[in-house]
C-alpha cells in the first residue's frame, strides 16, 4: 500500500500515529484470520461503476465470498449472473446490484409491473457496501437535526427524522414481504460514553433529540442502566434509541436481487459500466482511458417496452453493450467516484471491520446485550459493533487512509494496522474477551458528500437519477432512496418526493492535492483528539480547526 500514497504519508506511517502500525493484533497463539478483500458501516452500493483500471484488477477471478463474512454466510449461489451480451432496451437501467439499486429496481416493479427494468452489476449482487457493511439499519443519518434546521427549516429536520425512523420497520416489513430472511432484530441502539470525556457529546445529543421534539427516541442511561443492557469497560453511561434494527447485509441483499428477478426486472453481473450519456448528450469516457466496445445496435426506431420515452435515449455502456433507456439510475456510492463527471462529488472514506469466533453463553453472560442493539461510542473517530444472528461480535470503525486521487483498489479494503487496532479496542471494550479469537477481517469506501447531506436526484430532461452520499448509513436510508426515486420516476408526488434529500447536489471535493491534504488533516487530528480527551478524561472542545471542518 505504501506506494500508492504520496511520500509524506509513507514517511508518517498508515495512520500518522507514533506506534500505531508496529502493535499485533489481540489474537491468541495459533488463531487464524480469514481476511477477506472487502465497506464498513457504509452501505447500500453496487460496485459496478468506473473505468477497469480504477480498481478492479485485484479482484477479478475472486472467489464473492472471500468478500465479507456476510456474504459467505448469505447461504446463497455466489456464482455471477450472465452477463450483458449485446445492446438492449429498457425502461429504466440501473447501475449496481446493492442496496439501492435493487431496493428502487423492486420499488419501480412494485408500481408498475410492467415496466422493463435492468441492472448492470460488475461483481455480483452485494458486492460493495451492501455485503460488507455493520449491520446497522439504523434511523440515523450522519447530518444533525440542527445542521438540517440551518439549511432547511425545523420542520424539514422534524420530516427527515420521522421518515428515517419509518424506513427502519419499513426495511423490515419489505423484507418479511418478500419472503427475505434478513435476520432483522429490532433491539435499538445504544451509544455508550466510555469515560468522561465523552459525557459532553452524550448529553448534547439528548438535547438535540428533545429541541426537535424526539425526546422519546432517546433515553438517557446513567452506569447503572446501561449495565442491565450491556456491560462496557469504563463507560459512565449512554443514551438509548428504539429506531435501529441489527440485520444480516449478506442475506438482505441477496434475498433483494431475487426479489427484483422474482418481479420481471433482469440482472446482468460480471457486467462493469463503464461511462454512461444523459438523453440527447455524449459519454465522457472512463478513468484511466477506458474505452467501450459496443455490442449490436439497437435497431432504428425501437422502443421501450412502456412507450413513455422521450426523444433520444440515456445510455449504460459496458465492453459488451449498451442499455438504452428513458431513465439511468446511478447507484454505486463511492465507485461513481471513478466517472469523471462524479469524480468529486464523493470522497471515498475506508471504513474497515473485524469479527470475532461465536461466544460461548459464558462470555454472553458476562458481557450482556440480550436485546441485539447496534453500539458505537461518542469518540470523533467513528466506531460501530454489532452482534450477529450465530453470536459473533463485530467490530468497525474508521482510521484508514484517505488515498490521493480518490483511488478505489481492493488491496485497500485490507489494512493491518487498522484491524490490528480495532482488535485491541474490542477488548478494551470487553476485557473479559482477552484471548478471543478473531476469525475474519475486511472493509471497503463508503461514499462522504462535501456537505454530509445524502441526495436522491431525478432529471426528466437528461434522463438520470441517482442516489448517493450515505457516509455510511446506507441500509436504512437506501431503502428511503429506492421508494423516492421510484416515485420521482413515475411521476408520484409523495411526502418522499418533498424531502430535503430530493435532487439536492453537494458541492465538490476540492481537487488534489488540496483533497488529501485535507482529508488526511482531519484524519489525523480527529485521532489525535480522541487520544488526548481519553489520556485528559477531557472533552474537545469543539472548537479546533478539524473539528470545525468535521461538522455534521
Amino acid at each position: 500500500m505504501t506506494t500508492d500514497r504520496p511520500a509524506e504519508e509513507r514517511r508518517e506511517g498508515v495512520h500518522g500515529a507514533p506506534g500505531v502500525g508496529r502493535e499485533s493484533p489481540t489474537m491468541a497463539p495459533g488463531d487464524t484470520v480469514r481476511t477477506h478483500a472487502g465497506p464498513g458501516t457504509g452501505d447500500g452500493v453496487g460496485a459496478s461503476a468506473g473505468a477497469e483500471p480504477a480498481w478492479a484488477g485485484a479482484r477479478r477471478g475472486a472467489d464473492p465470498a472471500s468478500i465479507s463474512f456476510w456474504l459467505e454466510d448469505a447461504g446463497d449461489d455466489l456464482s455471477p449472473r450472465p452477463r450483458l451480451d449485446g445492446s438492449t432496451d429498457a425502461d429504466v437501467a440501473i447501475l449496481g446490484a446493492g442496496f439501492t439499486g435493487l431496493w428502487t429496481a423492486l420499488e419501480l416493479l412494485k408500481r408498475e409491473p410492467s415496466l422493463r427494468v435492468v441492472v448492470l452489476e460488475r461483481e455480483v449482487a452485494g458486492f460493495g457496501a451492501s455485503g460488507r457493511n455493520g449491520a446497522w439499519c439504523s434511523g440515523e443519518l450522519n447530518i444533525s437535526m440542527d445542521l438540517l434546521a440551518e439549511r432547511h427549516g425545523a420542520e424539514a429536520a422534524r420530516a427527515v427524522r420521522r421518515a428515517m425512523h419509518d424506513t427502519v420497520d419499513e426495511v423490515g416489513r419489505a423484507a418479511a414481504a418478500e419472503g427475505i430472511d434478513a435476520g432483522f432484530r429490532k433491539g435499538g441502539s445504544l451509544l455508550v460514553a466510555r469515560g468522561p470525556a465523552e459525557e459532553p457529546a452524550l448529553l448534547a445529543t439528548a438535547a438535540e433529540y428533545e429541541r426537535f421534539g424526539f425526546a422519546e427516541h432517546c433515553q438517557v442511561l446513567d452506569r447503572t442502566a446501561l449495565d442491565e443492557r450491556l456491560r462496557v469497560a469504563g463507560a459512565v453511561g449512554g443514551v438509548f434509541m428504539p429506531d435501529c434494527a441489527a440485520i444480516h447485509p449478506g442475506r438482505l441483499v441477496r434475498g433483494l436481487a431475487r426479489a427484483v428477478e422474482a418481479r420481471g426486472g433482469v440482472i446482468h453481473e460480471a457486467t462493469a459500466v463503464i461511462d454512461f450519456t444523459p438523453r440527447g448528450g455524449t459519454p465522457a469516457g472512463g478513468r484511466g482511458g477506458a474505452r467501450r466496445r459496443s455490442g449490436p445496435a439497437v435497431p432504428p426506431g425501437s422502443t421501450a417496452t412502456s412507450g413513455r420515452e422521450r426523444p433520444g435515449r440515456a445510455i449504460l455502456h459496458t465492453r459488451t453493450g449498451d442499455v438504452r433507456a428513458d431513465t439511468i439510475v446511478l447507484a454505486g456510492e463511492a465507485y461513481l467516484t471513478q466517472f469523471p463527471r462524479l469524480h468529486r462529488q464523493l470522497l471515498p472514506i475506508y471504513s474497515l471491520i473485524v469479527l470475532t469466533e461465536p461466544l460461548t453463553d459464558t462470555q454472553w453472560a458476562e458481557i450482556g446485550w440480550a436485546a441485539h442493539e447496534c453500539v458505537s461510542s461518542f469518540r470523533l473517530t467513528i466506531d460501530y459493533l454489532s452482534r450477529t444472528p450465530d453470536g459473533r461480535i463485530l467490530f468497525g470503525g474508521r482510521g484508514a487512509p484517505y488515498h490521493y486521487g480518490s483511488r478505489i483498489r481492493a488491496s485497500f479494503d485490507r489494512d493491518a494496522a487498522t484491524h490490528a487496532m480495532l482488535r485491541r479496542m474490542l477488548v478494551r471494550w470487553f476485557p473479559s474477551l482477552r484471548g478471543i479469537r478473531f476469525t475474519h477481517a475486511w472493509g471497503g469506501p463508503l461514499g462522504m458528500p462535501r456537505d454530509w447531506m445524502p441526495t436522491f436526484s431525478y432529471d426528466p430532461a437528461s434522463g438520470i437519477a441517482s442516489a448517493r452520499g450515505y457516509t455510511g448509513h446506507g441500509v436504512a436510508t437506501s431503502n428511503l432512496a429506492g421508494r423516492t426515486l421510484a416515485d420521482l420516476i413515475t411521476g408520484r408526488h409523495t411526502d418522499l418526493t418533498g424531502l430535503p434529500f430530493v435532487n439536492h447536489r453537494s458541492r465538490d471535493w476540492e481537487p488534489e492535492p488540496l483533497r488529501w491534504m485535507g482529508a488526511r488533516f482531519v484524519q489525523l487530528s480527529m485521532m489525535r483528539l480522541d487520544r488526548l480527551a481519553d489520556r485528559r478524561n477531557r472533552a474537545p472542545t469543539g472548537r479546533s480547526l478539524a473539528e470545525r471542518l468535521a461538522r455534521h
